[in-house]
């Protein structure tokens, strides 16, 4: 078994969350949001992102204006729903349950007698 693997899976399991954590910001446009994800190593590709964007307009939980671009054709910019700040609440406590359970895990004492795996 690879650790990339593993990996890789931690990172997609977060990824929407990332992405509306953005968003919640303020408007942002797409390309942004890579660069900003890329930054805090979260790899992600366009092929990625766009379909996840339009998933989570279609639920309700983005919506998006076009804007004129001084460099080119219009942008679309994200903002969240209210329905969108709501379900981002909640994944901000579901965040936050995660980390006091792996803080928990993690800090509990070895065992003894236990074998190391």
């Amino acid at each position: 078994m690879k650790v990339e693997n593993t990996q890789v899976q931690m990172r997609k399991g977060i990824l929407e969350f990332c992405i509306l954590e953005i968003i919640a910001r303020g408007e942002v446009y797409a390309s942004d949001m890579l660069e900003e994800l890329t930054a805090a190593r979260m790899i992600v590709v366009e092929g990625t992102l766009y379909p996840l964007l339009t998933r989570l307009k279609n639920a309700g939980l983005l919506d998006y204006t076009w804007k004129e671009s001084t460099s080119g054709p219009p942008r679309k910019y994200y903002t969240l729903t209210s329905g969108g700040q709501e379900f981002l609440h909640q994944l901000r406590l579901t965040w936050e349950e995660v980390q006091d359970s792996i803080r928990i895990i993690r800090q509990k004492p070895h065992l003894s007698g236990a074998s190391a795996q």
